[in-house]
């Protein structure tokens, strides 16, 4: 016999699924009316001989849509992915990753707005004080990230301090073997970080990446300078750094784990249990965007809870719709919990199949 709980699960995952089909459907009929949809997705239907706002009626029917074609984000005009009804808003176009060559490029209008007040929303009050002043020590320039944790300070009444900091310049470093430089562009970053962690009294909140946080923690006590909260993010987020994080580094500043990226917002950790032993997991903010594991050698198919496979990515918003696409991560699959009624993923890391060829800098 269930218990209170499971069944109380149970009716609670029904309901989040009812509301992403509804929202899903919401979305398709955005993106397809020809009054307010996005034009790349208009002159895609062209190509159909089916029609999405009659024939897609939940979640699971995106299948239909294919895999999301990476490159279809290089290069423009990008303008083809401004919805009509927007049109005449103001409009950012912000770049994925660290890598050189032609960068994938999304249209943000507000978005990234309402993602990281979302976000907020999940982050405790004593460890991110409102009206405390931040520290953004991680990737600038066109990245959505410096723009977004910039709102978040100002969305909890704060300000954001800033470093530059250029994650493509580490990566090229790296790449030909100029480790000794790479150490000192990081050095340099986090020298900024320390002048303005000295300078400002009111800097409570710290945004930042694992391998800088490490670095910064061998140059001061975060807890002695006033920080009580780290919101971490990056792809060398692992188990054993989170451990390293919480029981070395930190001294008791709450540490925030965050997945996020450009296409897809950002995934919240969910709160750390010992049963957990240190997996990192995260649960995506449905229905604006949806994470599955799939099996590498067949997409279509989501694996069980607990299996190992690759991150496929749904984004569903008015201003960015983009289904099934292949992200260059892989984790396993995680069942729901009580505050995420929807599946998770543990331990995301850079894509086995790939490895040789990710750099991973900065990050």
């Amino acid at each position: 016999m269930k218990s209170t709980s499971e069944t109380d699960l149970k009716s609670r995952v029904k309901s989040a699924r009812d509301a992403l089909d509804s929202w899903v459907r919401e979305i398709v009929q955005w993106h397809f009316n020809p009054e307010t949809g996005c034009p790349f997705w208009l002159e895609y239907s062209k190509n159909l001989d089916w029609d999405p706002r009659r024939e897609i009626r939940g979640y699971d029917d995106l299948d239909r849509f294919g895999g999301f074609q990476d490159e279809w984000l290089r290069g423009g005009p990008v303008r083809r992915w401004v919805p009509k009804a927007y049109a005449d808003r103001p409009v950012y176009a912000f770049e994925t990753g660290g890598s050189t060559g032609v960068p994938k490029s999304r249209i943000n209008i507000d978005d990234f707005r309402i993602d990281y007040e979302a976000y907020s929303d999940t982050l405790p009050d004593e460890a991110f004080p409102k009206s405390s002043d931040w520290l953004m020590l991680g990737p600038s320039g066109p990245r959505r990230l410096r723009l977004a944790a910039e709102h978040l300070a100002q969305h909890r009444g704060g300000i954001c301090f800033m470093v530059d900091l250029d994650p493509r310049w580490v990566i090229k470093l790296i790449k030909k073997n100029q480790g000794e430089m790479a150490e000192k562009y990081k050095q340099h970053v986090i020298e900024q970080g320390l002048t303005l962690l000295k300078a400002h009294d009111n800097i409570r909140c710290l945004f930042t990446t694992p391998k800088l946080l490490e670095a910064l923690c061998e140059k001061v006590s975060l807890k002695r300078v006033g920080i009580t909260g780290v919101f971490c993010a990056g792809t060398e987020m692992t188990p054993q750094f989170y451990r390293f994080a919480v029981e070395e580094l930190l001294d008791g500043v709450y540490f925030a784990p965050t997945y996020g990226n450009t296409l897809m917002g950002l995934a919240v950790h969910k709160p750390r249990v010992p049963e957990d032993d240190y997996a990192v997991i995260y649960y995506p903010p449905a229905p604006r965007a949806m994470i599955e594991v799939v099996d590498p050698d067949n997409p279509g198919r989501v694996v069980e809870y607990g299996e190992t496979g690759r991150v496929r990515l749904t984004t569903l918003t008015r201003e960015f719709f983009m289904p099934r696409f292949l992200e260059r991560d892989e984790a396993e699959r995680e069942p729901p919990c009580e505050l995420y009624p929807w599946d998770g993923v543990r331990n995301v890391r850079p894509f086995s199949r790939f490895q040789t060829s990710v750099v991973e800098g900065v990050y």
